[in-house]
């Protein structure tokens, strides 16, 4: 299966791959993270892309299925986060200056949702500066 294929695949679609062993979490993070490398140098939707971090994360949840644990909701989804939510030492920047050096002691609790049901965050996306306007454009990172 290619990364784009994989990059359309719904998460309940991945979820039945990993149950019947057609895919594992570390394929398609892997998928994901090179289908973002062959693209977002033409649109600019990731600021901050955590590889390493999800990798690992991919490989653990690989792990608890191989093992038979218990797995949340999204166990080895794939998920992006958008640069105006607080992530746990991860820089949140709101696309502005103002923000730049933001790193958050917290996520939010919606991102501690999605950990806790397994999800795996991929990184962090563009927005428009401080999320104001309708197109993705900041003095951060420019436009998407």
């Amino acid at each position: 299966m290619s990364s784009e294929e994989i990059g359309y695949m719904s998460a309940t679609r991945m979820l039945n791959a990993y149950r019947e062993k057609e895919l594992s979490p570390v394929e398609v993070v892997d998928a994901i993270l090179k289908r973002i490398e062959e693209i977002n140098p033409k649109i600019n939707a990731f600021v901050t892309l955590l590889a390493d971090e999800a990798m690992d994360s991919a490989k653990k949840a690989e792990r608890d299925i191989l093992e038979g644990k218990p797995i949340g909701a999204l166990h080895g989804i794939p998920v992006s986060i958008k640069d105006n939510i607080f992530t746990k030492g991860i820089r949140t920047t709101f696309g502005s200056k103002l923000y730049e050096n933001l790193i958050p002691q917290q996520d939010c609790a919606f991102v501690e949702r999605l950990k806790r049901e397994g999800a795996i965050i991929i990184g962090k996306t563009n927005l428009p500066e401080l999320g104001l306007i309708a197109m993705t454009d900041n003095p951060l990172f420019g436009p998407t």
